[in-house]
């Protein structure tokens, strides 16, 4: 059953209560009315046993130059104030749970407006507004007995290594996996004997078919298919989850959230940036920048003051250098659909040269991405026999991505060409404004802006170092033995693995953190030290399983999304052995590690923990959303939103309209620092791959969001 079938089987109920509507408000009501201005809109939301606490009011309008809308909490009498709306007409509704969507009333800023709340006539009604997670964690996960050999799944694989797969390696570092879309199978793909067989056709669809496919078919043994299509099968036959999502509570009930549509039906938009990581109030009240990854070289620009979406075409310097994607380029994306889309059919929806996938402030207000500018074939500095510094310690062949730098005020757009491959940028806390990246492979890389804002030479602005661990303990990187080579006495050991994934540059000690080996070798923390060029790594003990995106807070502890359903946290401060030498090579310090488990129910079997894959972790060094300083916050990418932790206890700070939010990042930034509440903000945007498969449907867009703390349910 799906919302429109929802709606459409509770239309009675619907017309009563819009009938009801109509009406004059109950006494109880009319005592509890609101306070608004002339750009709120106010009232109480009752239901069937009185007020309606906890539950969400929308209001949608499409009278601005963009799809607008809002979204906040209703307090424990039912009253809900939205407040600072532009002037439009808005459609008003509720949603929450054990309900199903009120009638769409319309209403303008100055009105006070009471809302009657639908019951869900029937469980199976309720359930088709719960977030993913609680459809997902009906899935099964393979028992122990089933690995080591014994079965098809390949004998490397563990059962760790399956739950990472499932969780935010794989699957969930694209899609939200349970909601609707993704728990039914759509007609378009024909009928089949199994729903192990729907499967198999499913991951074939699109520009990322091959890469499914040999994800679950290859690496994992095709046993994938038969729990995914179990899953649904049972879904379609009418299971329900078997637990609740819970109202938001306490201080859940003060978030305001804005949406704006961007980007295009077929793109998704990776992430978004708003300002300087190290200096919130840069940009403020500017535009945001989008990084659209493969679907396109178009990047969104949207401003949140008047609510117009620009595009700016990411260029190349090179303009006949191919698209990226597909090997050598990206292996997870290719030029053409494996099978026909159920949504596109063959059309070949995304196209690319830039392959901008993160992009960040600097603190003169200029946006630094991580873009291609080039094919991959790197230049003669970067390889054997130059005299570049790094390169005579270790010469480089190729990269996939380099860095670019747009300029806000004139919209010039300059290349980096950079010799190390690039992902995530952060800058560093150093006077020369030192960028870090991450996808740099099995080097650390960066670029000091200063020089290359004096010289605008890319080579002489660069550098890279390998990552070495100071095995012989003497303080100095020497002569080092190679990956998967034994230990030597005397020789220090390089590391390497499927590289850096989130960077991390320390707030007071100049050191540069990073998650390391999401993909590929022992997922862990890593520390590298600028000055002596060796790096520390700490590796995520078996219980946290795996990693992926990570921060690090003011006092130096490590934050990141933890494969077993918790936010990790890494503090290298309580390590009571030694960082160097022999022993220090991942294993040395568990107890630096603890563990936060995130919202939500868990597969059977693991009740201890949560389904919850989330893909990043950012924290709010400086209080931009309002929770306070240094709150580490995760995408909560099964639960429609963000997972914050504050005083050992997680805040959902949900999205519930459209259903399927899925963020890959975040961002916060401070609009007005003597503006409470109002003048400061996290950033998103929902980054699912398959935009169309979110509530709408074919034709929904991207839509970047502004989620805001106030100090009570009724401030405006």
């Amino acid at each position: 059953m799906n919302l429109r079938h929802v709606l459409f089987s509770t239309v009675g109920a619907i017309g009563i209560t819009a009938m009801a509507v109509a009406l004059p408000p109950p006494a109880s009501a009319q005592q509890a009315a609101v306070q608004i201005d002339n750009d709120d809109i106010g009232g109480v939301v009752t239901g069937a046993n009185g007020p309606e606490a906890g539950v969400w009011v929308i209001a949608e309008t499409t009278e601005l130059p963009t799809k607008y809308a809002k979204i906040v909490v209703t307090d424990e009498q039912g009253r809900y104030v939205i407040p600072d709306l532009p002037n439009a007409n808005y459609q008003v509704w509720v949603r929450g749970y054990g309900l199903v969507d009120s009638p769409k009333l319309r209403a303008k800023p100055g009105q006070q407006l009471n809302l009657t709340a639908v019951p869900a006539p029937n469980e199976r009604a309720a359930a088709q507004y719960y977030p993913a997670i609680y459809w997902y964690a009906m899935m099964k996960i393979p028992p122990e007995k089933d690995f080591g050999g014994s079965t098809d799944i390949p004998k490397n694989i563990t059962r760790e290594t399956w739950r990472q797969r499932m969780g935010n390696v794989d699957c969930i570092g694209c899609h939200q996996l349970g909601q609707e879309s993704t728990r039914t199978i759509p007609a378009q793909f024909g009928e089949f004997k199994t729903g192990a067989e729907a499967w198999m056709r499913r991951v074939g669809s699109g520009q990322t078919g091959e890469f499914m496919v040999n994800r679950l078919a290859g690496q994992l043994g095709g046993v994938p298919f038969q729990y995914f299509g179990e899953w649904t099968d049972r879904v379609a036959k009418g299971e329900l989850p078997k637990s609740k999502p819970p109202r938001p509570q306490g201080v859940e009930r003060n978030v305001v959230v804005t949406s704006w549509e961007w980007g295009t039906e077929k793109t998704f938009i990776h992430d978004l940036i708003s300002s300087d990581r190290r200096n919130p109030t840069v940009n403020a009240s500017g535009p945001l920048y989008s990084s659209n990854e493969y679907s396109s070289d178009d990047m969104s620009i949207l401003d949140p003051k008047t609510h117009k979406v620009t595009f700016f075409k990411m260029p190349v310097a090179d303009p006949n250098a191919p698209e990226s994607f597909g090997p050598p380029f990206h292996a997870s994306a290719m030029p053409k659909p494996t099978q026909p889309s159920a949504y596109w059919g063959d059309e070949k929806i995304w196209n690319q040269r830039a392959n901008n996938h993160n992009g960040m402030f600097d603190k003169g207000g200029r946006v630094w991405f991580a873009a291609a500018v080039r094919g991959i074939d790197n230049p003669a500095f970067c390889k054997k026999g130059s005299d570049h510094p790094s390169a005579k310690v270790f010469p480089l062949e190729q990269s996939g991505r380099q860095v670019a730098m747009l300029d806000p005020k004139t919209m010039k757009y300059s290349f980096i060409d950079t010799c190390f491959g690039t992902h995530h940028p952060q800058f560093g806390y150093d006077a020369d404004n030192i960028l870090w990246l991450s996808g740099t492979g099995v080097v650390a890389g960066w670029v000091n802006t200063k020089v290359w804002d004096e010289t605008g030479d890319a080579a002489k602005a660069q550098g890279w170092a390998p990552f070495v661990l100071d095995t012989n303990g003497n303080g100095k990187v020497d002569e080092w033995t190679e990956p998967g080579r034994s230990a030597e006495a005397g020789k220090d050991t390089r590391i390497a693995g499927s590289g850096p994934y989130a960077v991390m540059p320390h707030p007071t000690d100049g050191s540069v953190w990073y998650t390391l080996n999401i993909f590929a070798g022992t997922p862990g923390f890593l520390r590298f030290d600028p000055k002596s060029k060796l790096s520390e790594f700490y590796a995520i003990p078996k219980e946290g399983i795996g990693v992926r995106g990570g921060d690090v807070d003011k006092n130096g502890v490590l934050w990141g999304s933890g494969s077993n359903g918790t936010l990790v946290s890494f503090d290298r401060r309580k390590c009571k052995g030694p960082l160097n030498g022999p022993t220090a090579t991942g294993n040395h310090c568990p107890e630096g590690f603890a563990y936060y488990k995130y919202p939500g129910p868990a597969f059977e079997g693991f009740e201890n923990g949560s389904a919850e894959a989330s893909y990043y972790t950012w924290v709010d060094q400086h209080n931009t959303v309002g929770l306070g300083e240094d709150v580490p916050i995760s995408t909560a990418n099964l639960n429609d939103g963000f997972a914050a932790l504050k005083d050992g206890q997680m805040i959902m700070l949900r999205i519930p309209y459209p259903l399927s939010f899925f963020a890959k990042g975040l961002d916060g930034r401070i609009d007005d620092p003597n503006g409470g509440w109002k003048g400061r903000g996290l950033w998103s945007t929902n980054g699912d791959r398959t935009p169309w498969l979110k509530e709408g449907g074919k034709g929904s867009k991207p839509r970047a969001v502004h989620i805001q703390v106030r100090p009570d349910p009724l401030a405006h």
